[in-house]
């Protein structure tokens, strides 16, 4: 197909799905069959009180579809929440590739994007601490390409023979089925224990990355590297990241707790509100490019998934972005029904003999027979490419496709030879001719054997806070380990990346630290395989990368940020109404917390609706608070205990917090007075205080907004809230 006739607009793949969409508003029911229902309250019986007939065929039916609607949940990425959207590239990268999604700034690929915990039942909450799924279908003109990543860039293991193990370990114990969503139980832990090239990948899920503040707000990765091939077959490395220009933030770590018991849809319902308000999440596409001169050029392997190339080495090139501009219509048959694929590649882009990825190309294809119910899977609406399909595969369950003709097979003459097969000249896919010659083994390449150098990176690249977390993260997850032993070799591991960290997590778990004895290895011995190299100039290593800090990332935006509003009988009308305004102008959310739902009287005896009363919503929902003035609003705060836990809940969790004129007297009734007169700048870190609303009040307010979180408060002390 041509460029030209490429629709190449944001609609086409959503226009596709519109003749499988069917709007009951207005209609008579009826049967699958189409005959309508005359009564869908009884069944049919003998008499009013006699048994039901077996004749009854609207009963069966519908019992029958009933009885037949779930299918397997995903074993990993059970759950998950999608969203449609496109994807537009800044300028041609012909030099690199021949992806023709990839070339010119005018196209808009139709995209589709999943994001998903890993470890958790379809059931079981969105924070849980735990990797992110982050993958997106393009429907692109030469065929689907799906970009199968996670929010981390690295992985736990580097052979997919291992990944069985990997996720028995991490699901529920089998004995019991506990704990759902948790990593914090003796398996996982025995697991790791024994895999010490799952390290590098431990310190980023021990991270404040684990536990994003919205799918929005978390970057994407492909975790794998692959390759980019050109029109005249050079090749290039590649490694492929999503940047979201709101920013990467997390929550607290108690925080997330108190969410999952709040609101376990969290972050489920920030993307579907978000983009039903119009902000539509935005991410850009980045790409690192290695020249296949440079494969061993660094201190590490490319091709090893337990490893990354550090930004300071290689930048990250942003070459595209995407917009993810409308819900699905259909829970069931889109996020539920979307197959992803890391072998659904394009021209253009190829695979490595990274030994995960390989594994995980015939992984996925055979989850998706048994979970989609047959090898049909791509005629499922949200599954099609927008481009037609033409082969000579026919039949199997649930085909939808009715293919005319006598030719179901190649070559042929009754079909006059069709479908051809196309040159590469005409779009065919060729695979990169890349030369392999080597003896067959079961082993890795001493390339792949130092588990604790990019370990060692993340963790000193990280600000006094993040490193805090990681510590106080390890100590909550080893603490809930019952057997000695693993404990012990954990931290054991631990004194291989950092000695602080080691003694920190130790005097945590009342265990103690030895001179760091070789790491255990059960996976393989000394004879690991070798491969000899062309010497090359090295890339010296580097002891810190700032582009791993969470600290680091942008803080200029509050777009979609939610904002609580505490009122009660008596509030400052005109402080509320500008506050609210200038927030939305700033595209926030303002919403208006009362004691109760329902009208609230205001100081000039005029009505306004609460939007949420505090029996109902929390702290932790909000990304900062503001209390307004007014002599009898304050006065009925200070008397509602949940209003001063909300307070002191959102200092504890080093949220902004703003009160002006009288708000200021109920802050001092809160744990938070006791810091308004202290000398620690910390204490009073993302506190904006004034006696009037004004527009320089409420502008440092949306900065410090901006800002995310005031951890630094974290050195002070434990908020009791």
């Amino acid at each position: 197909m041509a460029t030209q006739d490429f629709p190449g607009n944001i609609n086409k793949k959503q226009e596709d799905l519109e003749p499988n969409k069917e709007e009951s508003s207005g209609e008579f029911m009826t049967t699958n069959q189409g005959v309508k229902v005359n009564d869908d309250t009884n069944s049919l019986k003998v008499g009013d009180r006699g048994p039901s007939l077996l004749e009854d065929f609207i009963l069966r039916e519908k019992i029958t579809h009933f009885d037949h609607e779930r299918i397997p949940e995903r074993v990993v990425h059970a759950r998950g929440a999608a969203a449609h959207g496109y994807f537009q590239v800044y300028e041609s990268m012909a030099k690199y590739t021949k992806a023709k999604f990839l070339q010119d700034p005018n196209v808009q690929t139709p995209v589709f994007v999943r994001f998903s915990t890993v470890a958790g039942s379809r059931g079981s909450t969105d924070l849980a601490r735990d990797v992110r799924g982050f993958a997106v279908k393009f429907y692109t003109e030469e065929g689907n390409f799906d970009l199968v990543g996670n929010n981390m860039p690295v992985f736990f293991i580097q052979d997919a023979i291992k990944f069985p193990d990997l996720i028995h370990a991490v699901k529920p114990e089998p004995h019991n089925e506990i704990p759902q969503a948790a990593t914090a139980h003796d398996t996982f832990w025995d697991f790791i224990s024994l895999s010490p090239e799952s390290m590098h990948m431990i310190m980023w899920a021990m991270s404040d990355r684990a536990i994003p503040r919205s799918l929005r707000m978390m970057e994407g990765f492909g975790v794998h590297t692959f390759r980019f091939v050109n029109e005249e077959g050079v090749s290039y490395f590649v490694k492929f990241h999503w940047k979201p220009l709101l920013g990467v933030h997390s929550v607290a770590w108690d925080e997330a707790q108190k969410i999952s018991g709040k609101d376990p849809d969290f972050h489920r319902r920030d993307l579907f509100e978000a983009i039903e308000n119009g902000h539509f999440p935005e991410f850009e596409f980045g790409v690192q490019i290695v020249p296949k001169d440079d494969e061993h050029k660094y201190d590490f392997d490319l091709l090893d998934p337990t490893k990354i190339i550090p930004e300071e080495i290689v930048p990250v090139v942003r070459i595209g972005k995407m917009v993810l501009n409308k819900n699905p219509d259909n829970f069931f048959a889109e996020t539920e029904q979307v197959a992803f694929h890391p072998g659904h590649i394009v021209p253009g882009i190829d695979f490595t003999n990274d030994p995960l990825l390989q594994g995980r190309l015939f992984s996925y294809t055979d989850t998706q027979l048994i979970r989609l119910g047959g090898p049909n899977f791509h005629e499922i609406p949200i599954n099609r490419p927008v481009v037609p399909i033409h082969n000579n595969q026919r039949d199997g369950y649930m085909r939808q496709e009715i293919n005319v003709g006598k030719s179901s097979y190649h070559p042929n003459s009754t079909g006059g030879g069709c479908p051809f097969q196309a040159k590469m000249s005409e779009g065919g896919f060729t695979s990169y001719p890349e030369r392999v010659d080597a003896h067959k083994v079961r082993g890795r390449s001493k390339s792949f054997l130092d588990f604790f150098s990019q370990a060692k990176l993340f963790f000193n690249s990280q600000s006094e806070y993040e490193q805090q977390h990681i510590i106080r993260a390890l100590r909550f997850e080893l603490g809930k380990v019952t057997i000695p032993a693993i404990r012990e070799r954990m931290v054991g591991l631990l004194s291989h990346v950092n000695s602080r960290l080691a003694a920190e997590v130790a005097a945590g778990l009342g265990v103690d630290i030895d001179e760091p004895l070789a790491p255990v290895n059960h996976m393989f011995g000394a004879d690991a395989n070798t491969v000899e190299f062309q010497p090359v100039e090295k890339q010296a290593p580097i002891d810190n990368a700032p582009s791993l800090s969470m600290a680091n990332t942008i803080k200029n935006t509050i777009k979609s940020r939610k904002i609580a509003v505490l009122i009660a009988d008596g509030v400052d009308e005109a402080a509320v109404a500008k506050v609210k305004a200038e927030l939305a102008q700033a595209e926030a959310q303002a919403v208006l917390i009362g004691p109760r739902n329902g009208s609230i009287v205001t100081s000039t005896n005029t009505n306004i609706q609460a939007d949420m009363s505090l029996l109902t919503t929390a702290s932790v929902l909000f990304d900062a608070v503001y209390i307004p003035g007014g002599d009898e609003h304050v006065n009925a705060l200070i008397a509602d205990p949940d209003a001063v836990h909300f307070v002191n809940e959102a200092y504890s969790h080093c949220k902004p917090i703003a009160a002006n004129g009288e708000g200021i007297t109920f802050l001092q009734a809160t744990y938070v007075g006791t810091k308004l007169g202290s000398n620690s700048p910390e204490a009073t870190l993302g506190l904006v205080l004034s006696e009037n609303a004004n527009s320089t009040f409420i502008q440092q307010f949306i900065d410090a907004i901006a800002q995310h979180r005031f951890w630094d408060r974290e050195k002070r002390d434990k908020v009791p809230s």
